[in-house]
């Protein structure tokens, strides 16, 4: 597919987890190699505790050491950008960010995911002008953004224009409460699969995992699946487009083999 599709990422939110040990992780593997074996199993994995706090450079650095080449990590971006009621007062919070360390992931740093609360409601004017704060360079280097939103109010076309216009993807959330937005508005995707089960083992049926293994192929050659909810009817041009997926459900104790059911599936 060299040339003619995108790369697909897929993994699963964060890798300290105690009961994944026995279960994901064998029995005695040190904790400090954890992150280690996961990302020799998965392909990417979506960090949390930015969200919640500054990390310092050097483990920004010693986890881009313990990861094989070809290996990203996404970001959630700081709860202190994006937990206010006005947005475009935000651009501290997000420098801040970036000069925590962020770039000594090196080409380890993919997508930086900036996650709403689902009490926040679309204002056009406002999140227009937080787009604007997101950097696309630093250091001569291209940065990607994408947003989680979960407030019905975002389900318009006009969101879907805003996002064409900053070329900033919107994740699509499988997910029971939130909204299932599909459009694809930039040159990747971003998934979140949280529907999944501890009670399988594969975390979700071998159908469903088929089903989003075929999703994420038609995403990465340039389409956009038939079967998942869009708001707008444009469709986008057809280029090459990588795919970053999670799964990430309540339980979470099955995510990892779903990740990697998922990868082999797609291989």
């Amino acid at each position: 597919m060299a040339g003619k599709a995108g790369k697909i990422y897929i993994g699963i939110g964060g890798w300290t987890f105690a009961p994944w040990r026995g279960v994901f992780y064998p029995d005695k593997l040190a904790q400090a190699k954890e992150l280690a074996y996961a990302a020799s199993k998965l392909t990417s994995i979506e960090i949390n505790g930015t969200y919640y706090g500054s990390q310092k450079p050097e483990s920004f650095r010693k986890w881009a050491r313990e990861v094989p080449d070809g290996f990203v990590f996404s970001l959630k971006g700081p709860r202190f950008a994006t937990n206010r009621r006005v947005l475009a007062e935000a651009g501290d919070s997000v420098k801040r960010f970036y000069e925590s360390g962020v770039l000594e992931l090196g080409d380890r740093l993919g997508p930086v995911l900036w996650q709403f609360a689902p009490t926040k409601t679309f204002d056009e004017a406002d999140f227009g002008k937080f787009l604007e704060l997101l950097p696309r360079e630093l250091e001569k280097r291209a940065l990607r953004h994408v947003v989680e939103v979960r407030h019905d109010s975002f389900c318009t076309p006009a969101f879907i224009a805003l996002l064409r216009r900053f070329e900033v993807p919107v994740v699509f959330a499988e997910h029971g409460k939130y909204p299932a937005i599909a459009d694809v508005v930039a040159d990747f995707v971003y998934a979140r699969l949280q529907k999944g089960s501890d009670d399988i083992k594969t975390c979700y049926p071998p159908k469903q995992l088929d089903a989003w293994a075929e999703r994420f192929r038609t995403w990465a050659e340039g389409g956009e699946p038939d079967d998942l909810p869009r708001i707008d009817t444009a469709r986008p041009k057809k280029i090459p487009r990588d795919v970053f997926a999670y799964v990430i459900h309540e339980g979470k104790v099955r995510a990892p083999a779903g990740a990697m059911e998922l990868i082999e599936r797609i291989r």
